[in-house]
């Protein structure tokens, strides 16, 4: 595998030296910061980054006032109490983008950070004791146990909130192939996963730097065509 000081530098030279580099990479918080986060701002970051999901992300955030009013600001534990007939109403809301499926989402994953809630005290708590060489393994929980979590939504999320992750994107998945990594172009087996977070403890250990950051890095480490 490509050493991840060679990525770098060439990142470096890509987005016009470390200092421009150092301020397109994402925030990182504790795991104590994100123990504080309450269950309500997950379920909501969950919802945003299912419907930003193959959908235009402005038009999203434009009506995400009215997300939080309709769904009365994502508390788990009221949302799962939602009729049919109240869901049917909240899908053709138009409010909101009225995409049924994704409306659906909303309900089993608040259920499902109540049960992590029973298990953990809370979803922000049960993130951040997860262990970093293990990522894969929470992608896999969002999406066996939540709604629409997988792909890249589940590690958006936990991005977005400012857990340390990688995001295989299609340009890291590119990053990772010019490094040496044996995967396609839409890794998503459990084989090509656990290659790709092999690879990342790897460059983590080489680097000492977050996985955040070297997802970014590895992305801006492509020529643009």
């Amino acid at each position: 595998m490509e050493p991840f000081d060679q990525i770098y530098r060439r990142a470096c030279e890509r987005q016009g030296g470390p200092a421009a580099l150092a301020r397109m990479l994402p925030a990182v918080r504790s795991a104590r910061a994100l123990a504080a986060d309450t269950d309500d701002r997950w379920l909501a970051q969950m919802t945003r980054c299912i419907f930003q999901a193959g959908f235009v992300w402005r038009v999203v955030d434009h009506k995400w006032d009215a997300f939080e009013d309709v769904f009365f600001g994502f508390p788990p534990g009221k949302v799962v109490l939602l009729s049919p007939q109240q869901i049917d109403r909240l899908a053709a809301n138009p409010r909101i983008i009225r995409n049924r499926q994704k409306v659906l989402s909303v309900q089993p994953n608040a259920a499902y950070l109540l049960d992590i809630a029973v298990e953990h005290g809370s979803f922000g708590r049960f993130v951040g004791r997860w262990p970093d060489r293990d990522l894969v393994g929470l992608f896999a929980d969002m999406q066996r146990r939540g709604s629409r979590l997988g792909g890249m939504t589940g590690p958006r999320v936990l991005r977005n909130m400012g857990r340390d992750t990688f995001i295989v994107t299609p340009d890291v998945v590119r990053c990772l192939q010019r490094a040496g990594a044996d995967i396609g172009d839409q890794p998503g087996g459990k084989r090509e996963l656990r290659l790709i977070q092999a690879v990342f403890n790897d460059w983590h250990d080489q680097s000492g730097l977050p996985y955040s950051h070297i997802s970014r890095i590895c992305a801006c480490s492509l020529e643009r065509s």
